[in-house]
């Protein structure tokens, strides 16, 4: 799915939903949790990895819960020089220009190391949700804190043993990791079918610098997820 069509996805969605249901909810459980797909979309390193993502919440209030989310999510990504620290770059240019002086590479030569890349990312945060639709709720969490954590494989392309060396460099064991911490926003909505059951779509938005003695800068991420929600409880409306 186009991340640029998940605005007008939510839109019309929410568009077909409101006529249906303008009445507030009578009945709100104490918790609920979630499970579904998921996706992670980093363009600044064209990294774009499926998953699932899983979440449990507790509702103090009708309109407010608090809640940890926890997402799993595997895809490719790629590097290239201008991502890379200013020294480093420089030490790469240097050598790639006495290799192509020498004939060993070509002048059109563009250094490219492919990775694969595992995701965990670690979430917790306050969601506010607005009840007064019947067979909708809406909500948002206008900030949740968390650890993100990257198993990075790169693998150069056969035959490319610039790149190869390069790989070596970075990550002499084959796989490079790192844990830090992110910080983001989103919210989305839950189709309501029952007391306990709805389906919930939802898309946030995280930055973060993975890998800081690899990569000069940090970048964001959108975070979407789609799946049923289950709700468990005593009725907290009462």
């Amino acid at each position: 799915m186009s991340i640029s069509r998940i605005p007008v996805i939510l839109i019309i969605a929410l568009a077909l939903l409101a006529p249906a249901a303008f009445a507030q909810q009578t009945y709100v459980t104490r918790y609920d949790t979630f499970v579904g797909y998921a996706f992670l979309d980093s363009p600044k390193v064209s990294l774009f990895s499926n998953g699932f993502a899983a979440q449990l919440g507790v509702r103090p209030k009708p309109w407010y819960s608090l809640g940890f989310d926890y997402s799993l999510s595997t895809g490719d990504l790629t590097l290239t020089p201008n991502l890379l620290p200013t020294a480093l770059q420089q030490q790469l240019g240097a050598q790639l220009g006495q290799l192509i002086a020498a004939g060993l590479l070509p002048k059109t030569y563009t250094l490219t190391v492919p990775a694969h890349a595992r995701t965990q990312t670690f979430a917790v945060g306050p969601q506010l949700s607005y009840r007064h639709f019947t067979h909708a709720t809406l909500f948002l969490r206008p900030v949740f804190a968390g650890a993100i954590h990257e198993a990075a494989t790169p693998q150069a392309a056969p035959g490319d043993f610039f790149a190869a060396a390069v790989v070596e460099q970075l990550a002499p064991t084959g796989k490079k990791t790192d844990t830090t911490w992110f910080l983001g926003f989103g919210g989305g909505f839950d189709i309501i079918f029952s007391k306990n059951v709805s389906w919930r779509v939802q898309a946030d938005l995280v930055y973060s610098h993975l890998f800081n003695d690899l990569l000069q800068n940090g970048y964001m991420t959108t975070r979407f997820s789609t799946g049923p929600a289950f709700n468990f409880g005593k009725n907290i409306k009462e």
